[in-house]
């Protein structure tokens, strides 16, 4: 590593709060956490994880958890708020005032956009977003940027399609924050009704070139990354309006004929409909080997939060 960052005690609550440099730097420590995560480690003994997590959560709440158990540490914290004091009424500056007593780090999941941040204003120790409604999950982008850089050993230069919906989906804004820092070709591939937030847009349009498009296969053949979302079906204020755009794109065998060979296709999970299961077998499907590298990037993350490393 030639460069060092200090991250000791500092909330991760956008990607937007990162340069280019720092990304690029826990992308190496993320790789340096390979062999930690496969025969564990003492880095982090003694310290404590709380995870609050106000959504419902599989790969995020879990592999936070395997991160901090692979660096020795110990996880406390409830996925569901109705076995919380939250159901008896309790704020969430005040859950975060007193969970902040019994932990190191406090990984947030919110259903309310800029909760992440209320909680980092409030909270003595670190705050790690790992998901604000409809707004941002920037963990899960940093490890979106290690699967491309493990595939491709580059980011910069690389054709990238953002597909699905990018209104309400989390994961493609903070994706699409961190790929402004590098020098791609961004490609925006949705419903008219799904499309890419405009100051989404405006934030990064200065930095790199970036299309809109309702016809993916316009485009397909010439990317090297395939970014595919579901639609958010739980953040849409009217059903009705969801129903009008379920199932507007699939990924499957045939449209996959139209792409490179070195093509890759990732999916931050779960998925609905929009990759056939067919895909799965195939050289293209990297989704879910994502969310084995989110244990590392978020073993980084810890490590780098909790001063183990600098």
């Amino acid at each position: 590593m030639k460069r060092r960052y200090d991250f000791t005690n500092r909330d991760i609550v956008s990607i937007r709060g990162f340069t280019r440099e720092e990304i690029d730097y826990i992308l190496e420590v993320s790789h340096s956490m390979e062999p930690l995560a496969e025969r564990g480690s003492d880095m982090l003994r003694g310290k404590v994880l709380a995870e609050l997590f106000f959504e419902p959560s599989t790969r995020t709440m879990l592999s936070f958890q395997t991160a901090m158990y692979k660096l020795g540490g110990n996880v406390i914290g409830f996925a569901e708020p109705g076995v919380s004091s939250v159901w008896k009424g309790e704020s969430l500056a005040d859950t975060v005032r007193v969970v902040e007593n019994y932990s190191d780090v406090i990984v947030l999941r919110h259903p309310l956009e800029g909760a992440a941040r209320l909680a980092a204003e409030y909270a003595k120790v670190p705050v790690i977003n790992a998901g604000s409604g409809a707004e941002e999950h920037p963990t899960q982008a940093l490890l979106d940027l290690y699967t491309i850089l493990k595939h491709k050993g580059r980011i910069d230069g690389l054709s990238i399609i953002l597909m699905g919906d990018l209104r309400y989906g989390r994961t493609v804004h903070s994706l699409a924050y961190a790929l402004s820092l590098y020098d791609v070709d961004l490609h925006l591939v949705s419903p008219d009704l799904l499309k890419m937030r405009r100051e989404v847009i405006e934030d990064i349009k200065d930095r790199i070139k970036v299309t809109e498009h309702t016809d993916l296969m316009e485009i397909l053949p010439d990317a090297d990354v395939l970014y595919v979302t579901r639609i958010q079906k739980e953040r849409f204020p009217d059903l009705g309006e969801y129903e009008k755009v379920r199932g507007s794109y699939v990924i499957d065998l045939n449209v996959l004929k139209k792409a490179k060979d070195d093509l890759i296709v990732l999916h931050p999970l779960p998925r609905v409909d929009e990759i056939a299961v067919e895909v799965d077998s195939t050289s293209f499907a990297k989704y879910f080997e994502q969310t084995k590298n989110g244990v590392v990037v978020r073993m980084a993350l810890l490590a780098l939060v909790l001063g183990a490393i600098k």
